[in-house]
């Protein structure tokens, strides 16, 4: 098992990167200026309305459901395949500088599952480094699929996002299926409206999905379509998304 103290770092590092900056403002001004891009600065002003005063230090529940009605604004006035172009565009990304000796051995090779396993590297090395994790941990959580690389299935890519750094050792400890939910998001909103018992609609976890989106654009320097398999925010203990390599359809929306 690993020891506490560990497990106590982990947690003040993610707390630390967390604290490095207003999350609700920051993801709030990539929502806004992702809606003005793909719907325009009228659409944008409706389903932004009520967002102004909101930062981190609002109450929680004001937070939990003025993202509900957005949410629920974006569907009833937006298309699906315009919805996921917004809430991709969202999304925290994965820095493109560690990602350009990947693309240039794909440029080199073509070879997809030469990138699964360079991405799988990077992956491991920061759960033992950058986390600290032990080794039956990396272990565990790497068999079941989850972080960086996901895994192959024919054209598409099965990603599973890893818990909150900080929470990971208690969700693999955690036994009851709810509570297990409401630690695993990286968003601190979708936490909180879990937490409860409130959730924002699934229409949100697009937003994750542009994390995996963006790693793959960069790789393949082409367009790639994204998928939406589960979601803690519909019962499901993990997030997970199709990476479609090829481009195509939307499988949620049937947008072409």
């Amino acid at each position: 098992m690993i020891k506490a103290s560990v497990e106590e770092k982990v947690k003040r590092r993610a707390k630390r990167i967390e604290m490095t900056e207003d999350f609700e403002k920051s993801w709030l001004a990539k929502f806004s200026r992702s809606l003005e891009r793909v719907v325009g600065a009228a659409m944008k002003d409706e389903i932004m309305a009520g967002h102004e005063s909101l930062s981190d230090s609002s109450d929680r529940e004001k937070i939990v459901r003025w993202s509900q009605i957005a949410m629920a604004r974006l569907e009833e006035r937006v298309g699906p395949g315009e919805r996921i172009e917004i809430m991709t565009g969202c999304s925290c990304q994965y820095p493109r500088n560690d990602l350009q000796e990947i693309k240039e051995r794909f440029e080199q090779t073509g070879d997809i599952d030469l990138v699964l396993a360079l991405l799988q590297h990077k992956f491991v090395s920061f759960l033992k480094d950058g986390l600290n994790l032990s080794d039956a941990t990396v272990a565990e959580i790497v068999d079941r699929g989850w972080g960086l690389a996901g895994r192959r299935s024919g054209d598409r890519i099965i990603a599973t996002k890893i818990p909150k750094s900080a929470y990971i050792m208690e969700y693999l400890k955690e036994t009851d299926p709810v509570e297990r939910r409401a630690i695993y998001c990286h968003c601190p909103r979708i936490r909180d409206s879990l937490k409860m018992g409130a959730p924002v609609s699934s229409t949100y976890c697009y937003c994750g999905a542009g994390y995996y989106r963006g790693i793959w654009e960069e790789i393949l320097q082409h367009p790639v379509e994204v998928e939406l398999l589960k979601s803690v925010l519909k019962g499901d203990d993990v997030c997970s998304f199709a990476v479609h390599l090829a481009g195509g359809k939307n499988r949620d929306t049937g947008d072409e």
